[in-house]
């Protein structure tokens, strides 16, 4: 009786394994966001299946950027770009994040949803993460809630998420997209364009590996 209790013991995950990655296979292509861009489907990016059709088109009051964790500091460009660099096998931690200004008239999103992806692996047949070749990051999409908050966005409508990036030795320097989507409201199913107002940017993100 142990033994075969034992035996189901292992037995069953590795058969409800083999059940979920049967029904993936079997599926339709998944439109859900961020996986659909390169990882279960091989959109371009979110607008394939999302309209950019929200209230948040202020410049202005749009809060997009990675900052250096133990720093603090911005790694944006001059361009609007951003910078991780990295020596060969060292971890660095960069805060995604995302929002609204605190003084913006329109309500604020309810969700920020990002992926970042190198687009020449987005057709590639692959279930994993489509960052940069030799780099490994830990969070290369996430959905969150709003509601975070960080000392340089006092008052401000933000999700904040580190994310730990590694260039391998076999790095080399590269470059990724950052796509990013702002939504409130709820979805109606088989159907992204309804029920949601969204709007959608986009970001580089350069990788280089230091000497």
């Amino acid at each position: 009786m142990r033994t075969w209790t034992t035996t189901w013991r292992l037995a069953l995950p590795l058969a409800l394994f083999a059940f979920g990655f049967f029904w993936l296979l079997s599926s339709a292509p998944a439109s859900a966001y961020p996986p659909a861009v390169g990882i279960v489907g091989k959109a371009r990016n979110c607008m394939a299946c999302h309209a950019n059709d929200g209230p948040w088109t202020e410049d202005a009051s749009l809060i997009v950027d990675l900052l250096d964790k133990e720093s603090g500091k911005s790694l944006r460009e001059k361009d609007g770009s951003f910078l991780i660099s990295a020596k060969p096998e060292q971890k660095r931690t960069v805060l995604i994040v995302l929002g609204r200004a605190k003084d913006e008239a329109a309500p604020p999103p309810h969700r920020n949803g990002w992926i970042f992806v190198d687009p020449a692996l987005i057709n590639r047949d692959h279930l994993g993460s489509k960052f940069a070749p030799g780099w490994e990051a830990d969070l290369s999409m996430s959905c969150r809630l709003v509601g975070d908050n960080h000392k340089a966005f006092e008052g401000a409508k933000i999700t904040v998420l580190p994310m730990t990036v590694r260039p391998t030795g076999a790095a080399k320097d590269a470059e990724v997209e950052w796509q990013i989507l702002m939504t409130s409201g709820e979805a109606v199913k088989g159907d992204a364009k309804q029920g949601l107002r969204q709007n959608y940017y986009e970001r580089k993100v350069r990788l280089k590996v230091e000497e």
